[in-house]
C-alpha cells in the first residue's frame, strides 16, 4: 500500500454549515445535509471532540483493503476513505452540543470524494 502524504487546508465554516449543525441540536440525529461537498457526520454522548470524531472515521481503516479497494463484509469504510481522499484538499467542520447533552459534528470535504471504483489515494 502506498504511503499517503496528504495536505489539507481549512475551509472556513460558513453560516450555512453552522446553521445545519444547529438544526441537529434538538435530536443529535445522524442525518446528512444536502451539500456540494462530501460529508462525514458523528455524534456522541457528552462532549465529543473533533479529534475523537475524526478518530472514529479513521478507525474504519482496519476494514479497508487497498489492493481490492473494498471494505470487509458488513463493515463501513466510506468515512475513512473520505478522510484520506487524494483530491479533497479543504476541510471544514462544525460542532454543536445537543439538547440531550450529546454532540453532533459534521465535516465537509472539498472537492468531494468517494467515487465508486476509484481508490482514495
Amino acid at each position: 500500500m502506498p504511503k499517503t502524504h496528504h495536505k489539507t487546508t481549512s475551509m472556513p465554516t460558513t453560516p450555512l454549515e453552522h446553521r445545519y449543525a444547529n438544526s441537529r441540536i434538538s435530536d443529535c440525529n445522524l442525518v446528512h445535509s444536502v451539500r456540494p461537498y462530501s460529508e462525514n457526520i458523528a455524534k456522541g454522548t457528552g462532549d465529543l471532540s473533533g479529534t475523537a470524531a475524526v478518530n472514529l472515521f479513521v478507525s474504519e481503516k482496519a476494514d479497508y483493503n487497498y489492493n481490492s479497494n473494498t471494505c470487509a463484509a458488513g463493515k463501513m469504510c466510506g468515512h475513512y476513505t473520505q478522510v484520506v481522499w487524494r483530491s479533497s484538499t479543504r476541510l471544514g467542520c462544525a460542532k454543536v452540543r445537543c439538547n440531550n447533552e450529546g454532540t453532533f459534528i459534521g465535516c465537509n470535504y472539498d472537492p468531494p470524494g468517494n467515487y465508486a471504483g476509484q481508490r482514495p489515494y
